[in-house]
């Protein structure tokens, strides 16, 4: 890239998308910070005259730390601008590949609208103050010719209409930064009952498929179970622990093992029993934590008390109003602990006061 008195030359490749031309050129990250402007009072601007939605400023420290805490396998996708100024684009050749490959040189001072990356652009800046040696890396700028306000605004409202989140399973599947995702996936490997049973990359379970647990779930519970946060380094013992436990409650909950030899079908499970919902996973976790903390040595003795559980959604009207409202199963927290409460009540241990009160609550009601 070069730069004179009246204009900037990026190299760069030469598209088109609706019968017209645009630009993908590699930008050093100082350049882009230089010459895109992010307007921080945009929030005084009314948002029918912006081509944006209002920056939040929340979002941008946690992008900058996973810039600067990845320093060898970050990865940032383009930044969409346009620039409200014609262009002359110089290719290569008069055939082939080089008609679309060359020099895009673009008049100096012109405005360049992010209409696709401000946070990225904003968390660049910052990162860049805290590394200066970002300045010689690069980041793709995908340019399109400006054609007034209501163009841009359009080109923001296309570019996010079909965007779609990763699943939360997808996610910790794939997330090999987060010490919690890698360990489930040690876990779901090492604890026969999940290893065929668990849909690692969806959140929710069809009616046809012979799956019984979500990763995601599977990661909420073991969490509970080890009081670890998202980010939190576990240790080899907390992947020994995980691994032991969900092995031993898999070994009395007769379904689980039935599912698993393909002796009840997964679908008939989750409408008729708790134990094939996420609340009980949660409650299973939660329960964990106080049994390993008290009964150290004869724990997996004491987890035998499940067998006497009764987890029929219909049969004994046990579940309603703690794992269910209406019929339908509930995730909500109190749910979660009046679950774990009958949990605890089958394998002999006493309540919390925290729990107590939950307890006390709901008999009153």
């Amino acid at each position: 890239m070069q730069t004179d008195d009246y204009e900037l030359s990026f190299p760069a490749l030469r598209g088109v998308q609706a019968g017209k031309e645009y630009y993908v050129a590699m930008c050093p990250i100082n350049l882009v910070v230089d010459l895109i402007k992010i307007n921080d009072d945009d929030d005084g601007v009314p948002a029918d005259l912006r081509a944006q939605r209002s920056m939040n400023k929340a979002r941008i420290p946690a992008i900058t730390d996973y810039i600067l805490q990845n320093p060898t396998s970050y990865a940032f996708s383009s930044l969409t601008v346009s620039i409200d100024s014609s262009v002359e684009f110089s290719p290569f050749g008069t055939e082939g590949l080089a008609r679309r490959m060359g020099i895009l040189k673009v008049p100096y001072g012109v405005t360049y609208l992010i209409n696709d990356g401000q946070h990225r652009r904003a968390a660049l800046e910052q990162a860049l103050r805290e590394k200066p040696e970002l300045r010689n890396e690069t980041i793709s700028l995908v340019i399109y010719i400006d054609q007034g306000l209501k163009r841009s605004q359009q080109l923001f409202a296309d570019l996010n209409r079909y965007a779609v989140r990763p699943t939360t399973s997808l996610s910790i599947l794939y997330d090999n930064r987060d010490p919690m995702s890698r360990l489930m996936q040690d876990v779901v490997d090492n604890v026969m009952i999940f290893r065929d049973l668990t849909e690692k990359t969806k959140t929710t379970i069809s009616n046809r498929s012979r799956k019984l647990f979500t990763l995601s779930v599977l990661y909420q519970a073991t969490a509970d179970l080890l009081r670890k946060k998202k980010g939190t380094e576990p240790t080899a013992k907390d992947q020994q622990i995980a691994v032991a436990y969900w092995t031993e409650v898999g070994k009395n909950i007769t379904e689980w093992q039935q599912a698993a030899d393909r002796k009840v079908a997964t679908s008939d499970l989750r409408r008729d029993c708790i134990h094939a919902h996420g609340i009980a996973l949660r409650a299973l976790g939660r329960l964990g934590v106080d049994l390993l903390a008290s009964h150290p040595n004869d724990w997996k003795k004491r987890l035998s008390g499940l067998k006497t559980v009764d987890w029929s959604r219909q049969g004994s009207g046990l579940w309603e109003g703690r794992a269910m409202t209406g019929g339908k199963i509930s995730k909500a927290h109190n749910n979660i602990l009046l679950t774990a409460n009958v949990l605890k009540g089958a394998v002999g241990l006493p309540l919390n006061p925290q729990e107590e009160e939950v307890e006390t609550q709901f008999k009153r009601r």
